[in-house]
């Protein structure tokens, strides 16, 4: 009796088991499943850079050179980043059809799966700005009013004070902003392409960049009306100018030309 009371197992002993058996389990899983999304990412990254490795022997090695080291044709793309190419081809202006001045933005011939893939590839080349998300290009509850002084401050000299763009030297342009997604113009202002300056968040905060992007849907988005009636390009004293004195000039002498018709015709009756 003594030796089958020492077998017996406390009530609780199972309960335990089990709690020791799940915690087991959750460790392992704590252990490992991290690592294998880690893995899982890694993998795809792997992948994106490969295709995008492949897109951009076929479209741009021949000026960039084969390791994006740059040529006599186009520049080093090392250290440029995923932003930069995320514009440039997002906007159509690479590939580029001809060198020039300045490279107009124009249909773009990838799909935004093959852009992540090129972008892919050329951030590993080295360190550079970062494609940004949604949320960081959203320009929901951004301050306008501070976004119009920021933007009248650093871009207004090229981009006019209403994003329509300007002429620059040398046959460049800044061009016009109108109908820019939001996105690329945060990437603009990241990377700085062609003659613009860039301005990283050192210099300027994601925050101001919001405000510069909601400023710029207000004064020159789908739905930005103009009260004065005639935008005339929004180019300020420079259209309005030429149009005094086109029209009003003209308008001016022909009635001036009126007067003196109908004076001599009086003189003679």
């Amino acid at each position: 009796m003594k030796k089958l009371s020492a077998r017996r197992r406390h009530p609780l002993a199972a309960v335990v088991v089990l709690l020791l058996a799940l915690a087991a389990t959750g460790g392992l899983y704590a252990a490992f499943a991290p690592a294998g999304k880690a893995q899982a990412d890694e993998t795809a990254q792997s992948l994106a850079i490969d295709e995008g490795k492949k897109l951009y022997t076929v479209g741009c090695a021949s000026c960039h050179g084969t390791g994006g080291q740059g040529t006599s044709d186009g520049p080093s793309l090392v250290g440029v980043g995923s932003a930069a190419v995320d514009f440039q081809v997002g906007t159509g202006r690479m590939p580029a059809q001809q060198p020039g001045a300045q490279v107009p933005k124009k249909k773009k011939i990838y799909t935004q799966a093959e852009i992540d893939q090129l972008a892919a590839y050329v951030a590993s080349l080295g360190a550079g700005p970062i494609t940004p998300t949604e949320k960081q290009v959203d320009p929901a509850g951004a301050d306008i009013a501070k976004g119009g002084e920021l933007f009248r401050n650093n871009c207004a000299q090229c981009h006019n004070f209403t994003g329509q763009g300007g002429a620059l030297t040398n046959g460049k342009y800044a061009p016009s902003l109108e109908g820019v997604s939001p996105k690329h113009i945060y990437e603009a202002m990241q990377t700085g392409p062609q003659s613009m300056p860039s301005f990283p968040d050192t210099t300027m905060p994601e925050q101001e960049k919001k405000d510069i992007i909601a400023y710029i849907k207000s004064v020159n988005g789908d739905e930005t009306a103009s009260p004065g009636g005639l935008s005339l390009g929004g180019l300020g004293p420079v259209s309005e100018g030429l149009f005094a004195w086109i029209f009003g000039l003209g308008a001016l002498v022909a009635a001036a030309a009126w007067v003196a018709a109908h004076t001599a015709k009086a003189k003679k009756s």
